[in-house]
């Protein structure tokens, strides 16, 4: 049964990057649904993995069930629970919310100097060539100091965003080797994803990570690659059909 499934994966796979005949646009962000949707509490999956890994090798996003954060790094895919360790993901899982690409770097700075992450971010903004585009971010190295968090699987009816965060886990690292992934999306963008830095981290031994809260490099490298087309796939759920999407991102924890 699972070679069946790895193989039903490997075609849908084929036909997404083979289907029209061409390959897929690799300056594309893909996005499944959007973070003012998960927000309001919409936290069933309406892509699979296997199908999200058609659009990207790298990004972020949740699980079925608001289960943990999603790493997506060099087209492997990872799950940190709540109790902070890192998992597999059975390529059938619902994703509710993803931002994934193909990513190929087209600046990269070393930093060696200790920049907190809100010096790291006005550090950025200064080298990106305009903030109306989106950007993907890899940062690898070594961090003297990171903080994260993951949230528990959520059971129906769901509560929303702001509810969930609330049974939060936090964890703290020292001196630890590791890479933070994630996104810079325009300000104007509120409400379909986070307005600024959206960014997760997970350790180089793959056992840890979550959703980024704060962090001190130690000597880093960084990565960015400019994306200006962005492609939105919305849920066809009855609950995110019945939703009110007109009120403001809701404060939910999830923003830089």
């Amino acid at each position: 049964m699972l070679a069946n499934k790895s193989y039903l994966c490997l075609v849908i796979l084929v036909f997404n990057l083979l289907g029209c005949g061409h390959l897929p646009d690799r300056e594309v962000l893909y996005q499944a649904s959007t973070i003012q949707a998960l927000s309001a509490g919409d936290y069933d999956g309406q892509v699979t993995l296997c199908a999200l890994k058609g659009h990207g090798d790298f990004g972020l996003g949740t699980f079925q069930g608001l289960d943990g954060e999603m790493v997506a790094l060099d087209g492997l895919f990872y799950q940190v629970k709540v109790n902070g360790h890192v998992y597999p993901v059975n390529e059938a899982e619902g994703i509710p919310f993803a931002q994934v690409t193909f990513f190929d770097t087209d600046k990269t700075f070393a930093v060696d100097n200790e920049l907190s992450y809100a010096e790291l971010r006005q550090y950025l903004d200064k080298l990106l060539s305009s903030k109306n585009i989106f950007y993907a971010v890899k940062i690898s190295g070594l961090f003297k100091y990171v903080k994260t968090r993951s949230v528990p699987k959520q059971v129906k009816p769901y509560s929303g965003l702001d509810q969930a965060v609330k049974e939060q886990k936090v964890f703290e690292f020292h001196d630890i080797r590791g890479s933070v992934v994630g996104w810079r999306s325009p300000e104007y963008f509120k409400g379909f994803s986070v307005g600024g830095y959206h960014l997760h981290f997970i350790s180089e031994d793959r056992l840890s990570g979550g959703h980024l809260l704060d962090f001190q490099t130690s000597g880093v490298i960084i990565e960015i690659d400019e994306t200006t087309d962005f492609y939105l796939s919305l849920p066809t759920n009855e609950e995110f059909l019945g939703l009110n999407l007109n009120a403001e991102e809701a404060k939910a924890g999830v923003s830089e």
